[in-house]
């Protein structure tokens, strides 16, 4: 968190990120979050199954953060000196089997992870989710999302893999809710090879400001470190 100009308001770096279970090369996605320099960092598909705390530990030292919360295969990472306060992780009822065409699969279970910190004077919380590929069941989803958001009682910045792109309805969602997508104009977040479609997404409450920062880091080193590209949220109060 820092003090900087215009007008001397209060900043918070938040970098939203499907790391990909942290299985492609580690060292380029160290460079990516390290290149951003986050405060707060929001993952999706964070490494999982044996060891879980223990891998999610090792993957924030990696990138100079701190493993504070987790719910599925997200989590929350903070860097020295910013403090994530009431932390919330609730799991999220989705489909267990998904059909397209001729193809079946199972799906995992599914969570969200939230938390509060204090931006200048304003409390706000964050909140991170990765929804599913069922098309209908990822509405059923985003409603156990944003009841985990509205629970809260602040502002809120909700930022995840939505596994959809912006004329979904998932997002019709998010705009009846009120929130404003920061990522507009932003381009493409996958594939981080070929970046073709936007199916990341950044929204926050009306009363607060934010904006999606380009990232400062090469874009070998993203299309190294994982499928998705990052997303690199600027809060202002």
């Amino acid at each position: 968190m820092s003090i900087g100009p215009p007008g001397g308001e209060a900043v918070l770096r938040v970098l939203s990120y499907n790391v990909h279970r942290w299985g492609d090369d580690r060292t380029a996605l160290a460079r990516v979050v390290q290149a951003c320099a986050p405060d707060v960092m929001l993952v999706q598909e964070a490494p999982t199954w044996w060891g879980t705390r223990r891998k999610r530990r090792a993957m924030a030292a990696s990138f100079g953060m701190r493993y504070v919360v987790g719910s599925a295969r997200n989590a929350i990472l903070v860097a020295d000196g910013t403090d994530l306060t009431e932390p919330l992780h609730w799991r999220i009822w989705r489909p267990f089997v998904r059909r397209r065409l001729n193809f079946i699969a199972t799906q995992l279970p599914g969570g969200a992870v939230g938390g509060q910190i204090t931006l200048g004077t304003t409390r706000l919380a964050l909140v991170v989710c990765h929804l599913g590929l069922h098309i209908r069941g990822r509405q059923h989803e985003l409603e156990q999302v944003l009841k985990g958001c509205r629970s809260f009682g602040t502002p809120y910045l909700l930022a995840g893999d939505l596994n959809e792109e912006p004329d979904g309805p998932v997002w019709k969602q998010l705009a009846e809710e009120g929130l404003t997508d920061l990522g507009a104009d932003a381009g493409p977040t996958f594939s981080s090879t070929n970046p073709h479609k936007r199916i990341d997404g950044a929204h926050v409450t009306p009363n607060l400001a934010g904006r999606m920062l380009k990232i400062p880091a090469a874009s070998e080193d993203m299309a190294a470190a994982s499928d998705h590209l990052p997303m690199l949220i600027e809060l202002t109060a």
